[in-house]
């Protein structure tokens, strides 16, 4: 499996926008895109990206959220166009959303209606309330497990919450014997891990909680957004340690090199009775080339976090 993760697009689109639409939370956000965002993040570099995503025989994306800014119905509509222009099928573009798509109440439904196809969990993995939180999509070795750690907060606070709900059904889902073959890769909006985890405006208010779940029972990776900085960080498993990977924004270039737009691929492969991640590579935007390429900025090759499976006799 060849699985790329980006995150962040924060996809512009205030076109015909009438004033009483951001008489809310949105002032916040409006005004942050006027004085920053609006030059910062721009549509353009994710349409790039997609156009380099498109070549290189991927498997399966994931998006780790924050697909809009304001949560603006235009601005669904536009990051909707924008994924149309995958080759790949939304059944192999897994897409959760972050603070920004609830930035107000109405954004969760405006995200389950724009973009249903891309966290559609597999039949069989449906739950009693026909709740789509959390999600899974098993692919070939793969199981992606999304969940949303967002809506509405009070101003100027972007902070997360998984909920006892989806902590419950997480933990189940993790220990459920149709994915004890699988690499599991949980994807999430918010940090789980430090101080941006910890902190109080913008962190994960149940972070303990959903390190306990998978210090019992184990994932294989964990993947998030929120940050727009690339981080590698670790949770303990039951089986060692397990890796947490976040990735710059997909859209974003303001003359910082440390924080240009940036993709990540995982190559993963089963080698006998192990699934396990044979190498990562990071492709950056060139902002003199206007196109992706491989980013030299760090080695990303270090010891891949790997999985033992079960033996046939044991299954």
């Amino acid at each position: 499996m060849r699985i790329a993760h980006f995150s962040d697009l924060h996809l512009l689109s205030p076109e015909g926008v009438r004033f009483w639409e951001i008489i809310n939370k949105r002032w916040i956000g409006a005004l942050n895109l006027l004085t920053n965002r609006g030059r910062h993040h721009q549509a353009l570099i994710f349409k790039a990206m997609v156009d380099d995503l498109n070549q290189q025989q991927l498997d399966h994306c994931v998006c780790t959220g924050d697909i809009t800014n304001l949560a603006l119905k235009t601005e669904f509509a536009f990051a909707r166009q924008v994924f149309d222009r995958f080759e790949l099928p939304p059944e192999q573009i897994t897409v959760i959303p972050g603070n920004h798509d609830a930035y107000i109440r109405k954004g969760a439904g405006l995200f389950a209606e724009y973009f249903e196809p891309f966290h559609r969990s597999d039949d069989g993995f449906g739950w009693p309330d026909d709740s789509r939180w959390p999600f899974v999509r098993v692919r070939g070795d793969v199981a992606v497990i999304g969940l949303t750690t967002s809506f509405q907060t009070p101003w100027f606070t972007a902070y997360g919450r998984i909920g006892k709900e989806q902590c419950e059904r997480l933990a189940a889902l993790l220990s459920d014997q149709r994915l004890a073959d699988k690499f599991r890769i949980v994807a999430i909006h918010h940090p789980v891990t430090g101080r941006r985890a910890q902190n109080r405006v913008r962190g994960l208010r149940d972070r303990e909680r959903f390190a306990e779940i998978i210090g019992e029972h184990g994932a294989e990776m964990v993947l998030h957004g929120h940050d727009h900085r690339d981080l590698s960080d670790e949770l303990p498993g039951p089986n060692g340690p397990v890796p947490v990977r976040c990735i710059q924004s997909a859209s974003y270039e303001a003359g910082k090199p440390d924080r240009r737009a940036r993709y990540r691929i995982f190559d993963i492969r089963q080698d006998l009775d192990i699934v396990r991640i044979v190498r990562e590579d990071v492709r950056v935007w060139d902002p003199d080339q206007q196109t992706f390429k491989p980013d030299q900025s760090r080695d990303l090759l270090g010891r891949p976090p790997q999985r033992a499976l079960p033996s046939a006799a044991s299954r």
